[in-house]
This record gives structure tokens, C-alpha cells and sequence, in this order.
């Protein structure tokens, strides 16, 4: 399998085990604390979402410099793998929260 498809498959899985597991554990913190889980796990599923991303890729600002520096230099293939990673890193964490939503039954 190629490096670029085996990292996206990584983000992609990264960035979907942090949303599927933040929501479960936010779910345990709930119950613990008297909070209804349900809706603790669907608030935590979308205001993680965006960390998840992050995280998956590595951080926030050294994809950037490298879609700017490649782009400014003419040279588009990485800049191109470079949005394909953060596309498929952000389909992981959004096909999270949307098993959340599926999975506790928020109409959100």
C-alpha cells in the first residue's frame, strides 16, 4: 500500500477514534457527575470535532506552511496530498460525531 494512502487511512481513523472516544468518556463523566450522558456525549462529539483534526494531522500550523510554501513555489503535488490529509482527517472526525449522533439519537 502507498504512504499517502496509508497516512490518510491514519488520520482518518486517528481523527475518528478521538471523537468516538472523547464522546464515551465525556459519556462516563456525565454519569458520574448526575449530567444526562446522552446529551454530554452529542455536545462533546461536536466541540471535539475540530481538536480531532488536529490532532490527526499533527498539529495546526506545519500543514499550512507546507500548503503555502509549495503553493508559492509552484509546486503542487505536496500542497495537493497536504489537503487530501486534512480532507480525510476531517471525514473521520465528522463520520465520528455523526455515529454519535446516530448512536444516541439526536435528530442535531
Amino acid at each position: 500500500m502507498s504512504t499517502f494512502l496509508s497516512k490518510a487511512i491514519l488520520d482518518f481513523f486517528i481523527a475518528f477514534g478521538i471523537v468516538i472516544g472523547g464522546a464515551m468518556v465525556g459519556g462516563v463523566g456525565a454519569v458520574i457527575s448526575l449530567q444526562p450522558p446522552t446529551q454530554t456525549m452529542l455536545d462533546v462529539a461536536d466541540r471535539i470535532k475540530i481538536w480531532a483534526l488536529a490532532a490527526a494531522i499533527g498539529g495546526t500550523i506545519d500543514p499550512m506552511r507546507v500548503i503555502e510554501s509549495n503553493v508559492l513555489g509552484g509546486n503542487l503535488s505536496p500542497a495537493i496530498k497536504q489537503i487530501l490529509f486534512l480532507l480525510s482527517a476531517f471525514l473521520g472526525a465528522h463520520m465520528g460525531s455523526e455515529l454519535v449522533k446516530w448512536v444516541c439519537g439526536g435528530k442535531e
